[in-house]
């Protein structure tokens, strides 16, 4: 169960630890290294990796084409099952809808190639050579 203020004396976090726990990030060096390259922005601005968050905190944070705005709603210094990481934060509306039409386009309109498997055939490998080529 994820531990809320003042149970055990923790009433703030590593927001690095905090994103590894909610389960956005793989690994902690991952998170602080999304944190380092700006795609995490804490209530506005860009933190640095030890920067103590508590609940009630807004966080920005953004994964590749996916963007979340979520609300720090309780602390964990475990990383837990998916179930209890949710627990953690509350997304708001517009995010959520947000990444329901991005994702709905991406299933539409798939990136380009991404239907080729293995290597290019004979054939293929000579267009290619042909349309690199110089006049």
């Amino acid at each position: 169960m994820p531990r809320l203020t003042g149970s055990d004396g923790m009433d703030s976090l590593r927001i690095d630890k905090w994103l590894w726990a909610a389960r956005f990030y793989k690994t902690r060096s991952l998170a602080t290294e999304a944190i380092r390259a700006g795609h995490v922005r804490w209530n506005g601005e860009i933190p640095k990796p030890a920067r103590e968050i508590r609940p009630g905190d807004a966080l920005d944070i953004a994964i590749g084409p996916m963007r979340w705005t979520v609300i720090v709603r309780a602390l964990d210094e475990r990383r837990g099952p998916a179930a209890e990481a949710q627990r953690l934060y509350e997304e708001t509306a517009e995010s959520r809808a947000r990444r329901e039409t991005l994702k709905e386009n991406l299933r539409l309109a798939p990136a380009p190639g991404s239907d080729l498997k293995g290597r290019p055939t004979k054939k293929a490998r000579r267009l290619i050579h042909r349309f690199n080529e110089p006049y």
